[in-house]
């Protein structure tokens, strides 16, 4: 495996619970698949439709998302929205992540003991 392969897969591994958070974190305000896959990508996520959708419909099993459909327009769109529950989770994960990413900022400005 190259170092680009490795890195790259690290890399995947990383990014996989971070669109959790961000994904209950943007559809505190409802929104459909397709724009969520915009606002993520314009945020820095990178993330495949045939990731998201699979993730969605888990979220929504799990109880953190719910959905309707909007048929007011030509085309039909199904709606996700944050639940109480969901809010809940994803301020225990952002508040995780920040106590993580402080933890690894001090490993890394600790200085090295011989």
């Amino acid at each position: 495996m190259t170092t680009d392969a490795t890195l790259a897969s690290h890399l995947q591994e990383l990014r996989r619970g971070t669109v959790v958070v961000a994904s209950l974190t943007v559809l505190r305000a409802p929104g459909y698949g397709y724009s969520l896959l915009e606002t993520l990508s314009e945020a820095g996520f990178e993330v495949e439709a045939n990731t998201l959708y699979p993730l969605l419909r888990r979220l929504e099993a799990q109880g953190l998302l719910t959905s309707s459909w909007n048929t007011d327009e030509a085309r039909p769109r199904k709606f996700y929205t944050t639940t109480e529950q969901g809010n809940a989770i994803a301020d225990a994960l952002r508040t995780e992540w920040a106590r993580l990413d402080d933890a690894i900022t001090d490993l890394s400005t600790t200085p090295v003991k011989e």
